[in-house]
């Protein structure tokens, strides 16, 4: 995935510990799986994030994967409309939010079809020394 939208190569390990972080604390991350006749099909992971103006918890649509075979099927929007309506459901939820790599066009247009709009922010980072 990461290859596929960013051109970066992720280090194995790396991502098996950040996985099992994620599935052994419900608090960094919740991982939803799309699958048919016990095969994967499509994932994405949520995270929460604060938000003090809205007295209320962001969730953010994160690592998003859908297998090749599979794409322009309705397997995003299926994750998509289970998280949606999860988040409907829990008090205290004010949305959902993911990012998207500027240039992926098809991606926005998925994203704009289910009803997200594009929220004005560019994202900036800093990333911690190793």
């Amino acid at each position: 995935m990461a290859w596929e939208t960013e051109k970066k190569r992720l280090d194995p390990v790396t991502v098996r510990q950040g996985i099992a972080a994620g599935l052994a604390d419900p608090g960094k991350a919740r991982y939803f799986v799309a699958e048919s006749a016990g095969e994967p099909l499509g994932t994405l992971m949520l995270t929460r994030e604060w938000s003090d103006w809205r007295n209320g918890a962001w969730w953010w649509i994160q690592s998003v994967y859908v297998g090749e075979a599979y794409r322009r099927r309705g397997v995003f929007a299926a994750l998509y409309r289970h998280v949606e309506s999860r988040a409907r459901a829990a008090p205290g939820v004010i949305g959902l939010r993911l990012y998207v790599e500027h240039g992926n066009e098809a991606a926005m247009r998925t994203y704009q079809s289910l009803g997200m709009r594009d929220a004005g922010y560019r994202i900036y980072e800093s990333e911690a020394p190793q």
